[in-house]
């Protein structure tokens, strides 16, 4: 396992991260959330990421991960956790008194008195940014987050909490969180030219296009009932399910063959290409997918594969 600076902070994390959306809390129990854990770090995985809105019903996943950490030493270990959604009891947003509240309910959860990196999981439109980032600053001096970050938020917000942190003396934001893969890349014009600007790293979620860049769905064929794509397939991952995207991951799957690796590996490997990411998030449900996706860190491609890659995923 490699290891990234993640933007102008201190810390060094894992090439790869294990993430805890619908997972921990949800579609797994403690003991196999437990023993994701383990896995993780046997395969040098460092970084762990969450939110307070995860799980069922939400702050279950930050629970679960808090217990499978409970007892590795807290130097072992980066936790990274989120705050802008909907809460069971309503609250939700990044006004001050929300991110006051939230920060001290998600440490109670995770068992831990400071968390490394504290993440808006939204821009809030209803709230002045000024006033998010002085609440952010505030918890940092308190000691209870270690550094700051975003989510979701396109160049224009990032460039501007970045002059405004330069103005007021606010804690800078030093990582982005954002959807990024071989399938949906339009990060590349926007968030990762402002991001690269001001000492941001990236922190890609959904780096396998929900599973899909695994090639374990095939065009033309129906989805397996305990696949993502049945539960989903109406929704957030219709987008990658039509045959014209499916035959293009195919095409993929000669290339990582060539180089005897998985293809997620491949698609782990060419985000890793890119300087600004620092660590894609991986979900898994077994210890096997783990080890799987932690490999990615050994591999290296070469400019031949990386054009390989692009003709690959070109419509024809």
């Amino acid at each position: 396992m490699r290891y990234r600076q993640l933007g102008d902070s201190d810390l060094r994390v894992s090439e790869i991260c294990l993430g805890t959306w619908t997972t921990f809390g949800e579609s797994v129990g403690d003991d196999v959330a437990a023993t994701l854990v383990e896995a993780a770090f046997d395969a040098g995985i460092n970084f762990f990421d969450t939110s307070n809105n995860y799980g069922v019903p939400a702050g279950r996943a930050e629970e679960a991960l808090g217990r499978a950490l409970a007892d590795r030493p807290r130097d072992s270990y980066i936790v990274a956790t989120k705050v802008c959604g909907e809460m069971p009891n309503g609250d939700r947003g990044l006004s001050r008194g929300q991110i006051l509240k939230q920060i001290d309910a998600s440490l109670a959860r995770l068992q831990l008195d400071h968390v490394d990196l504290y993440q808006c999981h939204r821009y809030d439109q209803d709230v002045p940014l000024e006033e998010t980032l002085g609440a952010l600053t505030e918890v940092v001096d308190a000691g209870k987050v270690r550094f700051v970050g975003v989510s979701n938020w396109n160049g224009e917000q990032i460039r501007r909490a970045v002059e405004l942190a330069r103005e007021h003396g606010f804690a800078k934001i030093v990582s982005s969180q954002l959807q990024y893969s071989l399938l949906r890349r339009d990060a590349e014009q926007d968030v990762i030219p402002a991001s690269r600007e001001n000492g941001i790293s990236q922190i890609p979620w959904s780096p396998l296009a929900q599973g899909v860049l695994t090639g374990k769905y095939r065009p033309g064929e129906s989805f397996a009932d305990e696949t993502r794509a049945a539960a989903r397939g109406d929704g957030f991952m219709s987008q990658y399910l039509g045959d014209d995207v499916l035959e293009r991951v195919e095409r993929l799957g000669p290339i990582a063959g060539g180089l005897g690796i998985t293809m997620a590996q491949l698609a782990l490997a060419w985000l890793l290409q890119e300087p600004n990411v620092a660590s894609p998030i991986v979900g898994a449900s077994r210890p096997e997918q783990v080890r799987d996706n932690a490999a990615a860190s050994e591999v290296r491609l070469d400019d031949e594969t990386m054009r390989a890659i692009e003709d690959a995923l070109a419509p024809m």
